[in-house]
């Protein structure tokens, strides 16, 4: 491997982090507007109070880990910018809407003093919550199944409707939402108050973890048919053994430990299989960045653009790095601490 295919796998691997980051923490925050959208009572109410005290202080600095991936894409590897933003210019559409009804949501119901104006935006914000994931798998699937080919000579359906609106990407954004809700649920275990509110969302996170079982057996079993390639390498590949062992072991922890209520360990156990199986994905997808055309190489900037860019990556994380961390001291030291 020669210096320029270096330099684009490190900035390729810095997406995968970024994403995984974003995983973690931004998807632990839609997962927390999916259990607010499902609060049931008698503890509806402290139940949807505690998601919003969780997320509240720090849910914005997540977004730095999609901004970043996007930067990243269209500075490092323009091509595939160029594909994924025109190709799935709807559903990208759809989630950035997502996102901004979700944050302005939430900012007035938090500010709004009337009960029944507050109540219309926490729906807005917890249906937000839902979509907005969802759709982020939907575009997962559908680059993984390598229906984001180039669009020259099809029709408008098939160029931009056809690649996502599919069985295969929409059992991937069910994955996502499943996922990111399990997440939540772990660590709202953690940031609950009182023991009736953490039994509740223990009880969320076993379901939850069951639940992801079923959806993440349905995508391999779909994939086969959509996505043979990836299928391939997650089920019968020399990655398969490693990959199923990192998720099945990680789960098996997270849920004993949940019945045993030892949530400082389910969280740990929860966070390496979120990234087990993110990172499944990124390694089985390789050499592509984009399939079934567009690799890692093929489609990298200029090695003078991929310096500057890196260098600039760097430096920034010098900065960013420190500063999150220091966010999250101040407001989740607690938790953290636990």
């Amino acid at each position: 491997m020669n210096g320029e295919e270096l330099l684009a796998r490190a900035l390729a691997a810095a997406i995968a982090v970024a994403l995984n980051a974003y995983a973690l923490s931004g998807g632990a925050d839609f997962g927390g507007g999916v259990w607010d959208l499902f609060a049931t009572k008698p503890r509806a109410r402290e139940q949807r109070a505690l998601v919003g005290h969780a997320i509240g202080p720090i849910w914005e600095a997540n977004h730095v880990w999609l901004i970043l991936v996007v930067v990243l894409l269209f500075t490092a590897f323009p091509p595939a910018f160029a594909r994924l933003s025109i190709v799935l210019h709807i559903p990208l559409t759809l989630m950035l809407v997502g996102i901004v009804l979700r944050g302005s949501a939430f900012a007035f119901r938090s500010f709004d003093t009337g009960d029944e104006v507050q109540r219309r935006w926490g729906r807005l914000f917890a249906v937000a919550s839902l979509v907005t994931p969802f759709v982020l798998g939907v575009c997962v699937g559908a680059i993984v199944s390598g229906e984001v080919r180039d669009v020259a000579g099809r029709s408008f359906v098939d160029a931009f409707v056809l690649p996502w609106l599919d069985l295969f990407p929409m059992l991937v954004g069910a994955l996502a939402v499943v996922l990111f809700a399990f997440l939540a649920a772990v660590y709202l275990t953690l940031e609950a108050p009182d023991d009736a509110l953490r039994e509740d969302f223990r009880k969320r996170a076993i379901v939850s973890e069951l639940a992801l079982f079923v959806v993440a057996l349905a995508v391999l079993v779909v994939g086969r048919r959509s996505a043979p390639r990836l299928a391939f390498a997650l089920t019968e590949g020399a990655l398969a053994i490693a990959v199923h062992a990192a998720t099945a072991l990680s789960a098996t922890t997270a849920l004993s430990a949940l019945f045993a209520r030892r949530y400082r360990v389910a969280r740990a156990a929860a966070v390496v299989q979120v990234s087990a199986i993110l990172w499944g994905w990124v390694i089985a997808q390789q050499p592509y960045l984009v399939p079934p055309d567009l690799t890692i190489t093929g489609v990298a900037a200029p090695p003078a653009t991929l310096r500057l860019v890196l260098g600039a990556l760097l430096l920034g994380m010098i900065v960013l790095i420190p500063s999150l961390r220091y966010l999250f001291r101040v407001f989740k030291g607690a938790q953290l601490g636990q």
